[in-house]
């Protein structure tokens, strides 16, 4: 194989392992690190951030009875598993003018379990009344 069919291959891998969806995560180890969230979110109603239940396919910036800064209520994405990984490994890089003052989760593998149990804890209607 020629160096540049290899550099070629290369290159197609690194974009798509950039645009690949997250990993899956472990429910368990993200409800620990949900902890670091709970300072300003909660599942069942709003604090400081908007609550977290309903969130897997709304829009984002549109939390009932929730006032968002002007830059996420104009976002125009729905939360999902990679939206949501996007956005905690940076929301002042994915939506510039949010008022989520939190630098963000480098570790793919901690999203990735915040992201899960995010998806069981919003899912289950009892801890949505909390």
């Amino acid at each position: 194989m020629s160096r540049k069919a290899v550099a070629t291959l290369a290159l197609l891998a690194a974009q798509y392992a950039a645009a690949a969806p997250p990993p899956p995560g472990d429910p368990a180890r993200g409800a620990a690190i949900y902890d670091r969230c709970a300072a300003c979110h909660a599942l069942a109603y709003n604090r400081t951030g908007p609550k977290h239940c309903g969130l897997f396919g709304r829009r984002a910036g549109s939390a009932p009875d929730f006032e968002y800064s002007p830059a996420m209520a104009k976002a125009k994405f729905k939360w999902n598993a990679e939206t949501l990984d996007r956005f905690l490994e940076n929301p002042t890089r994915t939506v510039p003018g949010t008022t989520m003052g939190y630098a963000g989760i480098p570790d793919p593998r901690e999203r990735a379990d915040l992201i899960a149990w995010l998806r069981v804890a919003t899912a289950d209607p009892a801890e949505c009344r909390r």
